[in-house]
């Protein structure tokens, strides 16, 4: 399965950075006893292996090319490729992209590069099915894409809608491989002009495709401004002193998932 991360945007609302906002250091981890500074994007791309993905696609700006340096080809044994959007042309654009390197039977989860979420593991929840989010409770959906549910069924995705129905928004979400063919032909098929993924899927759904939200999400963190920023250093924070957190550390990400396993046993 692959994780498409995708990581071409600006990060306007937290500039000046002398590097990409993906790399942003948020909390840190321990490479061989000593504590070091951890990328922002690392959460994602740790809880994408953990829900079962073994290639990440990074869609990098041709600018940011300092991601490609910090993550390499491989992360904790899952291989990684990258793909240039050449201009910020919307999250959709950006999803699609990657389907230059996913093949025809793989199933794709994408998750959002500045933002950390609680718990690891939530991605498991999601099923193989065309599509399914993954959801989580906010005080301010209005700054988010709020799903709206009869049950656990998607009947819309209200995009940054200033009196939303629900505030439970997505944080990720998972696609079949024929759910990914079928909405990225939907796409293509109304000229390319969704630039949010929430406007798709509301055209799809009105089509009669079906969606899944799954409300397995307990805290979600938008790391993309100095507020967020601050808000994500006290969640890991707090997470760190229940134990509830812990980054793979440099060595682990050297083997492969099933080696990690062993020496996490074998440390405990």
């Amino acid at each position: 399965m692959w994780g498409i991360i995708p990581a071409a945007g600006r990060g306007s609302r937290i500039q000046p950075l002398a590097f990409s906002k993906e790399l942003l250091p948020v909390g840190s981890r321990t490479e061989d006893g000593v504590e070091r500074p951890c990328a922002v994007s690392e959460y994602l791309v740790e809880r994408m292996i953990l829900g079962g993905a073994d290639k990440i696609c990074f869609v990098i700006s041709p600018g940011k090319s300092d991601i490609l340096g910090y993550f390499g080809d491989r992360y904790a044994g899952a291989q990684i490729a990258y793909v240039v959007q050449p201009n910020a042309e919307g999250l959709c654009d950006a999803i699609f992209r990657a389907s230059c390197v996913v093949g025809a039977t793989e199933p794709v989860i994408v998750g959002l590069p500045d933002t950390i979420w609680f718990p690891e593991n939530a991605l498991e929840s999601l099923p193989d099915c065309p599509l399914s989010f993954l959801l989580f409770p906010v005080e301010h959906p209005e700054f988010f894409d709020a799903v709206v549910l009869e049950g656990d069924q998607v009947r819309e995705i209200q995009v940054k809608h200033r009196s939303p129905a629900s505030n439970w928004v997505w944080g990720a979400f998972r696609m079949s491989a024929s759910g990914f063919r079928d909405l990225k032909a939907l796409w293509e098929i109304r000229g390319r002009s969704d630039e949010y993924f929430g406007t798709l899927v509301n055209s799809y759904l009105a089509g009669g495709g079906a969606a899944l939200g799954i409300k397995a999400g307990e805290s979600y963190v938008d790391v993309g401004t100095l507020h967020g920023y601050r808000t994500a250093m006290t969640l890991l924070l707090s997470r760190q002193e229940l134990g509830a957190s812990r980054l793979m550390s440099k060595r682990q990400a050297k083997l492969t998932p099933l080696e990690a396993v062993a020496l996490h046993g074998a440390d405990t």
